[in-house]
């Protein structure tokens, strides 16, 4: 979509992106089908939506609760900290916004960012 400007620290919001899609390519590794899509839409209510969504196995519910928790991650010993995602949704928060996860397991994973218009 053709979206409109935001404030934000590029930097930060890049990171955050960097963050996302390397949990989605670390959880399309064992799939057959690898396919990421991000998708933007300008929202109604003075927002702007990024869709990042991958082809992996998806999230399972009973963990989908502790994904932006500090230090919690799935990833073996050594390949991951637990710290992108909580950080990630520590810096949409300070840019006013929301980051979700409005996923259905064995349906690969989607995480929502929306973030205002100013």
């Amino acid at each position: 979509d053709t979206l409109p400007l935001v404030r934000c620290q590029p930097s930060d919001l890049n990171q955050v992106f960097m963050n996302i899609l390397l949990n989605a390519i670390a959880a399309l590794e064992e799939c057959a089908t690898k396919q990421i899509t991000i998708q933007t839409l300008a929202l109604e209510n003075e927002q702007v939506q990024i869709t990042i969504r991958d082809s992996g196995p998806g999230i399972p519910t009973e963990i989908q609760g502790k994904v932006f928790d500090p230090f919690f991650t799935t990833k073996p010993v050594g390949k991951g900290t637990g710290l992108g995602l909580a950080l990630s949704y520590q810096t949409i928060q300070q840019h006013h916004g929301q980051l979700r996860l409005p996923s259905t397991p064995h349906q690969g994973t989607t995480l929502l960012i929306q973030l205002p218009v100013h």
